[in-house]
């Protein structure tokens, strides 16, 4: 059996320590994870609520570090004093950098098994509706949504939720599709019925 998933990223706590890997993710015990043996077993997952992250904190280090990494350095980000005059009343995180963290959220909360590589195959539908303000806590919530059998792997669909500490419209809600490619080819008419028979 090859590891389980990595994701490409690794969430650090804001004291920059390192974090774990994915099954001993940063503050969440690795009991949590719903864990897949393989790709096949996430044909049968639909519909399956992956639970909710522990709570991670957007420091203004790394929003300077977003800002420095993608040339976007607009006073609403980098510039305190600025900003603690202008709409949002302090620094607020691109919404490009909380939207880059579903990999490492993600990968607290769902674990695969006999995996050759995971792709980021892209966004159905990205809706940024409240700005993370710099010192916010958010986390994440997930559910599978969908699963097909494609050419190199197992296609999932999985809907996220960033919400913020205190906040009751959340940051923001993504349709995440991740390929994943496992080790043994799976034959493409495979259902969640013949992999819930072969199991």
């Amino acid at each position: 059996m090859s590891p389980p998933w990595h994701p490409s990223s690794a969430l650090q706590r804001p004291d920059s320590s390192p974090a774990r890997s994915c099954t001993s993710p940063v503050g969440r015990r690795p009991e949590t994870v719903t864990t897949f043996a393989n790709p096949a077993a996430l044909l049968g997952a639909v519909g399956t609520d992956l639970g909710i992250t522990e709570w991670f904190e957007i420091d203004q280090h790394r929003i300077d570090s977003f800002a420095r990494a993608t040339g976007d350095e607009q006073w609403i980000h980098v510039d305190p004093a600025r900003a603690a005059a202008g709409p949002f009343r302090g620094t607020i995180a691109h919404g490009y950098l909380t939207l880059s963290l579903l990999a490492p959220l993600t990968a607290q909360l769902l674990d695969v098994h006999d995996v050759q590589m995971a792709i980021n195959y892209g966004l159905d539908r990205v809706r940024f509706l409240q700005p993370v303000r710099s010192g916010s806590r958010v986390r994440a919530s997930a559910s599978v949504t969908s699963a097909e059998v494609v050419s190199l792997g197992v296609r999932v669909g999985v809907k996220i939720t960033v919400e913020i500490d205190g906040e009751s419209k959340p940051a923001l809600i993504a349709d995440l599709i991740v390929l994943f490619a496992g080790t043994t080819p799976i034959p493409r008419n495979t259902t969640a019925a013949t992999t819930k028979e072969t199991s």
